[in-house]
């Protein structure tokens, strides 16, 4: 059976620093990522969704954590296909438009080269460092599956090398029927690995709870299962707190999963308050004690 950790999908949510998770002493940016690393040996950044990271920043979580502490980076939205605030493109490269979202297609291919270039030598300092785990990619609800997309699957293989891109997909189609272990042998034919997902169902962006290693590693994210999933509100979409029975059915769930991959990464993506922090702690005592 290969190791697992588990993490959190933030560090830094305004609710988390309100919620009294942090001592009073851990009063810094630093301070705080310094105390969250040693609770867990893994964070997933999503941040880098909503804006690419600066160079200097990425260095500086290189030099704030301890050895082996790993960081996972969420893919910026423009790399995945979903609308993205001009705001949030590098300044030098924002079209000239009135539009407030843009999508690949509304930019010169030079443009949208760019920024793959950007976005990825940013995270140098990490990867020097031996501490990027994985870069995720997760993909919008109309992405289904189709050949231009898994072409776009192998292109994001191609672009990230010797970075590790994991694949999140939120189409059902990719899992319909014998579609599911189409997809699967795809992902394990291009060595890329599949996020497992734990999501509300019955919504366009659901997908079944898959638990599939298709490389060396796995990743699993759990997103809860508020009933205001479909909320604009962030903190109500993903403001749901497992339960002790709900993690303890999870556990043998990802011992198994384990036993197919090398290493498996599990992030609590139910970042509202403590909850992302109370349920990964929880989580890895409930994994500790079945070894």
């Amino acid at each position: 059976m290969g190791t697992i950790e588990v993490g959190t999908a933030s560090w830094t949510d305004r609710t988390l620093l309100d919620s009294g998770w942090y001592p009073q002493t851990a009063d810094t940016p630093e301070k705080r990522l310094a105390h969250y690393a040693r609770q867990f040996p893994v964070v997933e950044v999503d941040a880098t969704y909503y804006g690419p990271p600066a160079e200097q920043t990425t260095r500086l979580w290189a030099e704030r954590t301890p050895p082996h502490f790993t960081f996972n980076i969420k893919a910026f939205s423009l790399l995945t296909g979903h609308p993205t605030r001009v705001s949030a493109i590098y300044k030098d490269l924002r079209p000239q438009t009135e539009k407030k979202n843009v999508y690949p297609d509304d930019l010169p291919p030079q443009t949208y080269e760019e920024i793959w270039s950007r976005f990825l030598s940013a995270l140098d300092p990490l990867h020097e460092a031996g501490k990027l785990g994985a870069v995720l990619f997760q993909f919008p609800p109309w992405f289904g599956i189709r050949r231009a997309n898994k072409e776009y699957l192998r292109e994001v293989a191609a672009r990230c090398k010797p970075l590790r891109p994991v694949i999140e997909l939120r189409n059902a189609s990719w899992f319909d029927g014998a579609n599911r272990n189409e997809t699967l042998d795809f992902l394990r034919a291009y060595g890329l690995p599949f996020v497992c997902v734990d999501m509300p169902q019955g919504h366009r962006s659901s997908v079944p709870p898959v638990l599939a290693a298709t490389a060396d590693l796995a990743v699993v994210r759990f997103h809860g299962h508020s009933d205001k999933w479909t909320s604009k509100d962030i903190h109500e979409k993903y403001g749901y707190r497992y339960s002790a029975d709900e993690l303890a059915e999870w556990a043998p769930k990802l011992r198994a999963l384990a036993d197919g991959a090398q290493h498996t990464q599990v992030f609590m993506n139910n970042c509202y308050r403590d909850y992302a922090q109370t349920n990964a702690a929880d989580l890895q005592r409930l994994l500790a004690a079945e070894t």
